[in-house]
């Protein structure tokens, strides 16, 4: 009865045996104790064991406890990687490839970098080629060269009347009806020779705008005179540095901005025709003037880049 009583009145604090891939063992901090219970009994006196053999039994213990807690350890250690690949799993987190003897993690390729490319979203698998060349190309692009100037502001033009894929199909057709878009002999233009401009029997473009185009050209010979390029008026109005508006969303481009009205006005008091603000907007866009390249779409950062580049030998220019 009273080594009943005894075992019953353990401390609560006793550690309970450790449950390995090796079995059950107990810990060596448990053997004093046990030693002490058996030193209470009275009847017989415990045996000397020699001091050799107890030194071997205790590494002996000591070496399979150590081998019991090592054991335990790598088990958890494996348990913990498997539930962090698990989770890692559900949650859509990307696997980490650990380089051995460093503090770097270096992320594994991923199929998803090797996707289509992003364009702006008004560009759909269904777009007309030139049109999708058109916006991977040249749209957006900074242009400097007034000759090229002078063919997109009658682009932008047209638009009132024709859509992106229908003037760039007629583009080769506009470049010939208007002589390479040569400023010069575009102002010299008769009535009879506008109306001689038809594709299959029908005007390219209505009269009206057929007139504004041979008096805008009037007019850009004279801009020329007076600040040395249509190109470095037009630059002017944005300090010679590209408006990056930065638009996530389509809905978010505008057709004008206070800045197209700006210049709209100016060109107007000028003489210029037919040049309204959504008009001038449209030719800011496509060249360069102002990035409305979406961010997501590819041509964003390719027309920054572009615009950096083609900006200091500019300005340069205009100081000497």
């Amino acid at each position: 009865m009273a080594t009943k009583v005894q075992s019953l009145a353990r401390p609560v604090s006793e550690q309970r045996a450790i449950l390995g891939p090796t079995g059950n063992r107990v810990r060596a901090s448990e053997d004093p104790k046990r030693k002490t219970e058996v030193s209470k009994k009275p009847k017989k006196p415990a045996p000397k064991i020699p001091e050799p053999v107890i030194r071997n039994n205790a590494s002996v213990d000591s070496s399979c406890s150590s081998e019991s807690s090592t054991s335990s350890a790598t088990s958890a250690k494996r348990m913990e990687n498997s539930r962090r690949s698990v989770t890692a799993k559900r949650n859509g987190v990307k696997n980490m490839k650990v380089v051995p003897h460093a503090s770097a993690e270096i992320p594994e390729a991923s199929p998803m970098n090797s996707g289509p490319i992003k364009r702006c979203d008004w560009i759909t698998p269904t777009s007309d080629p030139l049109y999708i060349s058109f916006h991977d190309e040249e749209w957006g692009v900074p242009v400097y060269d007034d000759r090229k100037l002078f063919e997109l502001l009658v682009f932008s033009q047209a638009l009132a009347e024709l859509s992106w894929p229908a003037i760039l199909s007629k583009r080769d057709i506009f470049r010939h009806l208007f002589d390479n878009f040569d400023m010069s002999s575009v102002s010299l233009f008769t009535e009879k020779k506008l109306l001689s401009l038809k594709v299959n029997g029908s005007l390219l473009l209505s009269e009206p705008k057929l007139r504004a185009i041979v008096e805008n050209a009037k007019q850009m010979l004279k801009v020329q005179q007076e600040f040395g390029s249509f190109s470095n008026y037009c630059w002017n109005f944005v300090n010679h540095a590209p408006v990056r508006n930065g638009f996530r969303y389509a809905r978010q481009v505008p057709v004008k901005t206070p800045k197209a009205e700006l210049i709209s006005k100016d060109l107007m008091q000028k003489g210029f025709r037919c040049v309204g603000p959504t008009v001038v907007y449209s030719f800011m866009q496509v060249s360069g003037i102002v990035n409305d390249h979406l961010l997501t779409c590819f041509r964003y950062q390719q027309c920054n880049a572009d615009a950096k580049k083609d900006l200091k030998p500019k300005i340069e220019e205009m100081k000497n």
